[in-house]
């Protein structure tokens, strides 16, 4: 018998295979980066080294192809090491967040980023860029930058589609015009979507644009109904709900949805990893093991055309990961095309950060603010006016609408004591825009926040209960040109710098997770209960998430694409 000579022989694995979803005990040979063998026939090999897996078992790198880096508010870099931490092999990220800031360049930058070899970061092309034409943004992508990041080899996709109003329109919309490049010119790349609530023939109207898949919060009926009529669900850790669960276990929707992570907060990153945090979160709220590796590993290697990962088989990359205990995914070892990346006993050095292009750091275009700044003028002779109220709940991050009386004075709302003030200042230094909308609900109940990480047209957006707190914490997010401030009575509780964009930061993981969860014990502190504080706060100008947004061009009713006034007239809602 002839023998074949291997770089690796892992011997007393129990090896996930995916195409029986078990856990079988093999023995597993790599060669030249790949899987070679599977199984117990292992004398006729000749390896260069042994490992003895001591019983542990033996899974698929994972793969999230839904999430975006920059909502971990860190560099691709230092995101990469994070991945080799967690067991996370291959992501899909997509930059629209970036793209909002700084447009293609923005795009490039993150694309070419260093990130070494510790994981594979492919990109979907930000399809949604600004989200709407209700908000000013840095950058812009349309047909023709499209065109070009679709030459790209780390492009893998048509990143999530958002807008609903611009999809199914009967005009020719940079929405449609986009869908119909990609339909001619590349129609076997996946199209990502952004369907939140979306039902019936709205639904329908969205697939039939070529939209077909959903990331967005589910229930049991949607995820039902999206998988009935052909569409791709990406489940991430706010949809893990016992309803969910129970239908993609009922209904074998295992081969229609996958596990993703969408946005990660730093600190959470740091604390409890990324992919894997679903993947255990899951498994504890009653998804089958061998299901949830499946959704982490093979179906979305499938969903993203990556035939070349994903299982434990020959001919595929050697990206697999050896775990201690595998219902908790807790990590012993990860590997990348057969290398050791990291392990407990010989962990990845944390990288220092390569600097971005100088001009990423100058993005922040607002000169300081003054106290009339946060005085919404209004159009009303004194007494009382009727306003829209944004009312947020304490577990989602839509916000729906509502109504307060603030009293009218000298042609100015006194909204202190009513509610919240919200206000959105374009910082790109294109127009000067401002807008004000009230709050109530989950959020801080006083002081002031401001940050420039503002979903998803990243301008200046500051929370607070007094104008002279508000007005310190703009002006601090203002001089550090980017990032996260909480005030109280004058002092500064917490301040996060995100001086890349505005919106992430230059510093490794450990020190980006710290500062942010010292903003996020800060908000704590002055009355915030909601379960994602920062990221609720953060989409409060997200104007295609329900239900009542706020831009620097005024206040969005999201399922209307329109602007509608702060102070509700008499006649017209």
């Amino acid at each position: 018998m002839p023998t074949f000579p291997v770089d690796l022989l892992i011997k007393n694995a129990k090896v996930f295979n995916v195409y029986r979803r078990v856990f079988l005990e093999w023995d597993v040979a790599i060669k030249d980066g790949l899987f070679f063998y599977c199984g117990k026939e292992t004398e006729n090999l000749e390896p260069a080294d042994v490992l003895d897996a001591q019983g542990r078992c033996l899974v698929p790198g994972l793969i999230d192809i839904h999430m975006h880096i920059e909502s971990s508010m860190i560099t691709p870099q230092a995101f990469a090491w994070a991945l080799a931490r967690d067991g996370v092999t291959t992501v899909v990220s997509e930059p629209h967040e970036m793209a909002n800031v700084a447009g293609m360049a923005g795009v490039l930058a993150m694309m070419e980023h260093p990130v070494g070899q510790t994981a594979d970061i492919f990109y979907a092309i930000p399809s949604s860029v600004p989200a709407t034409a209700l908000e000013t943004s840095g950058g812009r992508i349309d047909v023709a930058e499209t065109l070009e990041l679709l030459r790209h080899p780390k492009v893998l996709c048509l990143g999530e589609v958002m807008n609903f109003h611009d999809t199914v329109s009967d005009k020719p919309t940079r929405t449609k015009r986009i869908l119909g490049a990609i339909r001619e010119q590349a129609p076997l790349k996946p199209v990502e979507g952004h369907c939140p609530r979306i039902m019936g023939l709205d639904l329908a109207r969205m697939l039939y644009a070529g939209v077909d898949s959903d990331h967005c919060d589910q229930t049991r009926e949607r995820i039902i109904a999206r998988v009935e009529q052909g569409m791709f669900v990406e489940i991430q850790y706010k949809s893990l709900l016992p309803e969910v669960i129970e239908a993609v276990v009922e209904y074998g929707l295992h081969e229609h949805a996958c596990l993703v992570t969408d946005d990660t907060m730093p600190d959470i990153l740091l604390r409890e990893g990324q992919l894997s945090r679903v993947l255990r979160t899951a498994v504890a709220r009653g998804l089958p093991l061998e299901t949830a590796l499946y959704m982490a590993t093979f179906t979305p290697a499938r969903r993203m055309r990556l035939f070349d990962r994903g299982a434990i088989a020959p001919g595929r990359l050697a990206d697999f990961v050896l775990l201690d205990d595998a219902p908790t995914f807790t990590v012993h070892s990860v590997y990348k095309g057969g290398r050791l990346i990291h392990s407990a006993d010989q962990p990845l050095p944390e990288p220092a950060i390569t600097p971005f292009p100088e001009h990423f750091y100058r993005s922040v275009a607002i000169p300081p603010l003054d106290r009339p700044d946060f005085a919404p003028p209004v159009d009303r002779p004194d007494g009382e006016a009727q306003c829209r109220l944004m009312l947020r709940c304490d577990t989602l991050t839509t916000v729906e609408e509502s109504a307060v009386a603030v009293p009218v004075r000298s042609g100015f709302l006194e909204w202190e004591g009513r509610a919240a003030l919200l206000a959105c200042f374009e910082r790109y230094g294109k127009n000067g825009n401002r807008a004000y909308g009230l709050v109530s609900g989950t959020g801080i109940k006083r002081g002031a926040m401001a940050a420039t990480l503002s979903h998803d047209h990243h301008n200046l957006m500051v929370l607070g209960h007094t104008q002279e707190d508000m007005l310190l914490a703009a002006n601090t997010v203002i001089q550090g040109q980017g990032g996260y401030a909480v005030v109280e009575n004058g002092t500064v509780l917490a301040f996060a710098p995100l001086p890349i964009g505005g919106i992430l930061s230059d510093a490794p993981l450990s020190r980006t997770a710290a500062d942010l969860a010292a903003v996020r014990r800060a908000m704590e502190c002055l009355g915030d209960t909601h379960v994602n504080p920062l990221m609720a706060f953060s989409v409060l100008g997200l104007a295609v998430s329900p239900s009542l947004k706020l831009t620097d061009m005024g206040l969005v009713r999201v399922k209307e694409g329109r602007i509608v006034d702060l102070v509700i007239n008499d006649t017209a809602s």
